[in-house]
């Protein structure tokens, strides 16, 4: 991973960062889609949606 030692220069810590990235791929697969951002404005409209007054008082 190239652009990883440009961003952590101790390769000590290249294992757990593999590791944690390695385990997101598989319990996130939907932030690497390639809809992934009409899915986000989708539920971001929705949760507004449900919050009622709270969301018109904080963006009104």
């Amino acid at each position: 991973m190239t652009d990883l030692s440009r961003l952590v220069d101790d390769p000590a810590a290249w294992t757990p960062i593999h590791k944690l990235a390695g385990t997101l791929d598989k319990a996130l697969p939907g932030i690497f889609a390639a809809d992934y951002a009409e899915r986000l404005d989708a539920a971001r409209r929705r949760l507004r949606g449900s919050m009622g007054n709270f969301a018109e008082e904080r963006d009104g």
